[in-house]
C-alpha cells in the first residue's frame, strides 16, 4: 500500500475524493475500518490467529501477527480484527480471503485476493462510479426489516443502574482524593433485545451522521458484529511515519449554531477537561518516544467534532527508528491509554475491575489492521455496539478526576450513548415512515 495515510494537515482527516465505497463491499462476518475514502474491508477467512487470555494480550497478538505475515511472505497480506480492553477473554485476528484497501492520496483502490499463499493485486481507478450504500429509508417497508422480521422498540436496561454508576463515580472521586490515583475512566452499559436490526443500514446511518469518525465493523463470536463510529485514532503507521490522535475532554453539542460555538469555545478553556486531556497526550508521547528519532506534539489541543459531542484532541507525529515496529506492535505499546483507563494505568485498571459490574469485553479495546510491511491503523473502540441476533449492547465511559461530579459524568455518558441511539432510532423511524397508507 502506498501513500495516503498522512494526506491531511493538522489532524488525521484524509483528503476527500470520488473513491470506491468500502461499506458497499462489506459483508456480515467480515471486517471494515473506514474513514472518508480511506480504509480496509476484508471478506472471508483464510487464516485465524487465536490469542489466549492473559496479561499483555495485545503484545502477544502483535507477535503472532508479525510471525503469520512473515510466513505468508506477501507484502500486501493483511491481518484484521478486534482485541478486548483487557486480556480477560480469548481474542482472535484473521487473514481475510480477500481484502480491499483504499488510499486517499493515490486515489486508487487495491484489491488483494488470496487463495493459499498466492496473491493478486489489482489497481482500480478511483473515479469509477461509487456503489450505493444502503440508506436508512431502505431498511424496511412496513414494520418489518429486509428479512421479514417484525421490528419492535428498543427498551434499554442500564447496567449498572444510573444510581449505581453515580455511586461508583463518587467512590472513584474519593479514591482520587486519597491520592491512590489521578484519573480513572468508568463505563456503564445499555442493553436491549435486538428488534431485527439490519447491520449494514446501521453502519450507513452511523457514517452519515459521523463523517469525521472511523466507521468499523468486526466479527464478534457466533453471528455477532462489533461496530461503531469512533473519533479516536490510536496509531497509524506508514513506512517510518507514525501518527496518534489522543482524545480526551468532552462537551455535548447543541443544535443551535450560536450556542454550539460557545460550547466549543468553553471546552477549549475548561480547566477540568484540559486537566483530563494532558495526561493522555503525555502517556502517548512517552509510549512512542522510545521508537522515534523525531516526535512532534501539538502544543495545544484542538477541537474534534462528532454528531453529538465536541472533544479535545492533540496530534502526535513521529519518525520511527529502524527497524520500525509494526502498527499493531505500536498499538500494543500504547494500549490502554489514560483516555479509556486512567492514571496510573495499573491502579486505574484495578479500580475499573472493582467498580464496574462486568468485564468490558471489546469496548475500549482495539480495532484495526496491519499488513506485511508493518503499515496499518488501529483505533480505540468507543462509540460502539455489540450486536448479536438476540441483543444490542452499548457502552460509554467518562474520565473521572479530582472534583468530578457524578451527575455531570452520567450526563457525559448519555451524550456518548447518543451516537448509537440516535442512529438506531433513525433507521427504525425510517421503517415506520415507510408504512403503507
Amino acid at each position: 500500500m502506498t501513500g495516503g495515510l498522512f494526506a491531511s494537515g493538522r489532524g488525521d482527516t484524509p483528503a476527500s475524493g470520488d473513491a470506491m465505497d468500502l461499506l458497499s463491499l462489506w459483508q456480515p462476518g467480515g471486517f471494515l475500518l473506514e474513514r472518508d475514502v480511506m480504509g480496509v474491508v476484508g471478506t472471508g477467512e483464510a487464516r485465524r490467529l487465536e490469542i489466549p487470555p492473559g496479561r499483555d494480550q495485545a503484545v502477544r497478538a502483535a507477535r503472532l501477527a508479525d510471525a503469520a505475515l512473515a510466513e505468508l511472505g506477501i507484502g500486501d497480506a493483511v491481518i484484521v480484527g478486534s482485541l478486548p480492553f483487557r486480556g480477560d477473554r480469548a481474542a482472535s485476528l484473521f487473514v481475510p480471503e480477500s481484502v480491499t484497501v483504499a488510499t486517499a492520496a493515490s486515489r486508487t483502490v487495491q484489491v488483494v485476493s488470496r487463495t493459499g499463499t498466492g496473491a493478486m493485486a489489482m489497481p482500480v481507478p478511483a473515479g469509477r462510479a461509487r456503489p450505493r450504500a444502503t440508506a436508512a429509508g431502505d431498511v424496511a417497508r412496513g414494520n418489518r426489516d429486509l428479512h421479514g422480521r417484525q421490528l419492535s422498540p428498543l427498551v434499554w436496561q442500564p447496567e449498572p443502574s444510573v444510581a449505581g454508576f453515580g455511586a461508583a463515580v463518587a467512590e472513584a472521586v474519593r479514591r482520587i482524593g486519597a491520592g491512590r490515583l489521578t484519573k480513572v475512566v468508568l463505563a456503564r452499559s445499555l442493553v436491549a433485545a435486538n428488534p431485527g436490526i439490519d447491520v449494514r443500514t446501521l453502519l450507513a446511518e452511523l457514517r452519515r451522521r459521523n463523517p469525521g469518525c472511523h466507521l468499523f465493523a468486526s466479527p464478534a463470536g457466533a453471528a455477532g458484529t462489533f461496530l461503531g463510529a469512533t473519533p479516536e485514532t490510536l496509531v497509524r503507521r506508514e513506512g517510518d511515519q507514525v501518527l496518534s490522535l489522543p482524545v480526551a475532554g468532552t462537551a455535548a453539542r447543541s443544535p443551535e449554531p450560536g450556542r454550539d460555538a460557545l460550547i466549543a469555545a468553553a471546552l477549549l478553556r475548561s480547566a477540568k477537561d484540559l486537566h483530563e486531556h494532558a495526561p493522555v497526550v503525555e502517556a502517548v508521547t512517552d509510549a512512542l518516544a522510545p521508537y522515534c528519532s523525531e516526535l512532534a506534539v501539538e502544543p495545544t489541543p484542538h477541537l474534534l467534532a462528532t454528531a453529538t459531542a465536541w472533544h479535545l484532541a492533540s496530534s502526535v507525529r513521529g519518525t520511527l527508528r529502524p527497524p520500525a515496529p509494526s502498527a499493531l506492535e505500536l498499538a500494543a505499546a500504547l494500549h490502554p491509554t489514560p483516555a479509556v483507563c486512567g492514571t496510573p494505568t495499573d491502579a486505574a485498571a484495578a479500580l475499573i475491575e472493582e467498580l464496574e459490574p462486568a468485564p468490558r469485553g471489546l469496548y475500549a479495546g482495539l480495532v484495526g489492521w496491519v499488513d506485511g510491511r508493518g503499515d496499518g491503523e488501529w483505533v480505540v473502540s468507543v462509540r460502539c455496539a455489540l450486536i448479536t441476533p438476540r441483543q444490542v449492547r452499548l457502552d460509554a465511559g467518562a474520565g473521572i478526576v479530582a472534583g468530578s461530579d457524578p451527575a455531570a459524568e452520567i450526563a457525559e455518558t448519555d451524550v456518548k450513548f447518543r451516537t448509537l441511539i440516535e442512529s438506531l432510532e433513525a433507521i427504525r423511524s425510517a421503517s415506520v415512515q415507510a408504512l403503507p397508507a
